[in-house]
């Protein structure tokens, strides 16, 4: 499991592990079954308190993402590919909702936010061989 977590940005530390977790497990990176690694020794691993990785840990049981199994540790929980989908699309929706909503106060119609999120897909899926070419 590879995570970068970094204390520069806005976003806490915990969930920054639980985004990057959940996205690795949605995409089948990390498969169903897999164990994680301790709390402890993924605390020591990326300098962080133990805490903070406690309460990722608890957030993605939370979701249902991991399990844990009684002195066994936190495993990937076994998802359908609808379950992943499903949890996806709940992510996604929650992390849209407020901005959707303030631009709506702005005075965006729906035309206009739905070609802004179509201009970041669109951006989000050029490789970097096309960013250098253009």
């Amino acid at each position: 499991m590879l995570i970068n977590i970094s204390d520069q940005g806005s976003e806490p530390l915990y969930l920054q592990i639980v985004r990057q977790v959940s996205a690795q497990i949605l995409t089948g990176s990390l498969p169903q079954g897999e164990m994680l690694p301790s709390i402890r020794e993924l605390a020591r691993r990326e300098r962080i308190s133990v805490i903070t990785v406690q309460k990722a840990y608890e957030e993605l049981t939370r979701q249902n993402l991991i399990v844990v199994r009684r002195a066994k540790g936190f495993f990937v929980a076994d998802l359908t590919n609808r379950s992943k989908a499903s949890l996806a699309r709940s992510h996604c929706k929650d992390a849209l909702e407020k901005p959707v909503r303030d631009s709506l106060s702005e005075g965006l119609d729906l035309d206009t936010i739905l070609a802004i999120v179509k201009e970041i897909h669109d951006e989000a899926n050029i490789s970097p061989n096309q960013k250098e070419s253009e």
